[in-house]
């Protein structure tokens, strides 16, 4: 091997169960890299031939024979490079998540993944047997030991690397975006590459999958740990790693790195992008309200998939003020989106006639604010069915998570942009979007929030203050701690046993709530799994 061994990591955006389609963008990624590049060595992430999460697609009688077709394709077609991907692999003891290894169209072998994540939006251990030691390879005259995500996580697997004779350490990755991940992954990164002498060679993979968003931004750290190259965050794209005969890093290059707000935002923008791309979706539509939620909501959709493709639609009734009703339109007018408004009036007093011998002369209560609100959903799904647009709801984390939101009302829906998102980072998120360019009219920012189904409702009528009942949540929710741990760290007992008593009953509501970007360490989803029947008291 000559010095100056050129290696490419690839961010790739693959499509779930597509086996034909991702590789053929592994194989035109791969002869770009050679190409324009001149790489020597391609890698790509965990699971790219098939996606991450592929989930119960790995039970499918057919999966070894559509991988075993694919990288047979791949093999015969590629450049002459060597080329890392990630594939599930059927062995004799199982199914692995393995890491083909190429070189110029022979497959040399695979690496298999040693720790198989059982925790948060991760079930591994469902469908993959785990390796049991740490694949070396010698590539173009280099040692190099190729791990599995995880594994990185673990001290075995580059001891083992190490002990072996390793130069190099490449790690293939599936890590979904969570806020301020990525300060843990270069600590540890730095750490093992240190501890061990390895250079490190950090892949991640980029794009939206259901609730789950890659975020990319992989990583190069030289055997003293130092950082020596990253890529940029949410892009899809080739980016090089110059190694000596040795294994040592020769260049650095380094992408700006974004702030968290930024990162944030991106997210949400390319978790919907990816959702409605690669579920063939036309278009969207969504209620305004004149609120900060569906204004920020509007914003994200536009910058996703861009303003032509987005509608939106403001259902006034007698509650609904002026103020919401100029709003709405100065912001659909300066974004330039398609926006029709639809009075619900008459609907209502169409619903309330027939209803009225039944209610029998009931006083009004909640029943006729929730009314309200299934009969906007009504016309948004009736909109969608007619022109195929999805309909995108428009609560936040905070209102999902204390039931504030009405079934088969707001909640009707295909997509739920900032369902991980609280409301006091919904107001974050919002001014961050203006500092550019205002797209979110000033007043909505700075108006009390209200659901306006009742005359002069404000939502803290109902809640604690957000900047109260999110502290609360997040450690409720997200960090796990108790009712009585919450009370301890300073919070009124009032307050956090009203707010975990309606997370506690409305986990029916959540469970009926479409799917949406997580960008929190832990999302009402796949990663919180209560029991909808149950009979567990706050504060034991």
């Amino acid at each position: 091997m000559t010095a100056g061994l050129r290696v490419l990591m690839a961010q790739f955006n693959a499509t779930v169960g597509d086996i034909p389609g991702n590789a053929e963008g592994i194989l035109s990624m791969t002869q770009d890299a050679v190409r324009e590049q001149g790489a020597e060595m391609v890698v790509f992430p965990e699971l790219a031939l098939t996606g991450y999460p592929p989930e119960d697609l790995l039970l499918r009688p057919s999966i070894g024979v559509r991988v075993e077709r694919a990288v047979a394709h791949i093999a015969a077609n590629m450049p002459e490079v060597v080329l890392v991907f990630g594939a599930p692999q059927v062995t004799d003891e199982g199914l692995v998540n393995a890491a083909m290894v190429l070189d110029s169209g022979r497959v040399l072998g695979h690496a298999a993944k040693q720790y198989l994540p059982n925790q948060d939006v991760f079930d591994e251990k469902r469908w993959f047997i785990p390796a049991v030691e740490t694949s070396v390879f010698e590539l173009r005259g280099l040692p190099v030991a190729i791990t599995i995500c995880e594994d990185i996580w673990h001290e075995r697997p580059a001891a083992s690397a190490a002990e072996k004779g390793a130069r190099l350490l490449i790690n293939l990755n599936a890590s979904p975006y969570h806020l301020n991940r990525q300060p843990e992954r270069r600590e540890r990164l730095a750490r093992v590459a240190r501890a061990h002498n390895l250079s490190i060679v950090y892949v991640n993979l980029v794009g939206g999958q259901d609730e789950l968003v890659f975020d990319g931004g992989s990583l190069a750290f030289d055997g003293q740990g130092r950082e020596c190259t990253r890529a940029p965050r949410f892009d899809e794209g080739l980016h090089a790693v110059m190694l000596d005969a040795t294994g040592g890093i020769l260049e650095t290059e380094a992408a700006p790195e974004p702030d968290e707000d930024a990162l944030a935002y991106r997210a949400l923008c390319v978790g919907l992008r990816d959702y409605i791309g690669k579920n063939g979706f036309p278009s969207v539509v969504l209620g305004l309200s004149g609120g900060i939620d569906s204004a920020l909501t509007l914003a994200v959709a536009v910058d996703a998939l861009g303003a032509d493709r987005v509608a939106a639609v403001m259902m006034p009734f007698r509650y609904t003020s002026g103020i919401s009703l100029e709003d709405a339109e100065r912001m659909t007018n300066g974004l330039g989106v398609e926006y029709r408004v639809l009075s619900i009036e008459s609907i209502y007093e169409a619903f309330m006639g027939t209803l009225a011998e039944s209610f029998g002369g009931q006083a009004a209560d909640t029943t006729e604010e929730n009314l309200q609100a299934r009969i906007r959903g009504t016309l948004l799904m009736s909109l969608s069915n007619k022109f195929g647009s999805l309909v995108l709801t428009t609560g936040n984390k905070s209102e999902l998570a204390v039931g504030y939101s009405t079934l088969y009302g707001d909640m009707a829906g295909g997509f739920s942009v900032l369902k991980d998102v609280s409301k006091t980072l919904v107001y974050r998120l919002s001014r961050w979007r203006n500092q550019e360019q205002e797209a979110i009219p000033q007043r909505i920012i700075e108006r009390p929030p209200s659901a306006e189904l009742a005359p002069d409702q404000k939502d803290e009528d109902s809640l604690p203050p957000y900047e109260v009942l999110d502290r609360i949540l997040a450690l409720y929710v997200e960090k796990d701690v108790s009712a009585e741990g919450i009370i301890a760290e300073g919070y009124a007992r009032e307050d956090v046993m009203r707010a975990v008593r309606l997370v506690d009953i409305n986990e029916y509501k959540r469970r009926q709530a479409p799917i949406g970007t997580r960008i929190t360490q832990r999302g009402f989803g796949r990663d919180r799994r209560y029991p909808i029947t149950n009979r567990w008291k706050a504060g034991d």
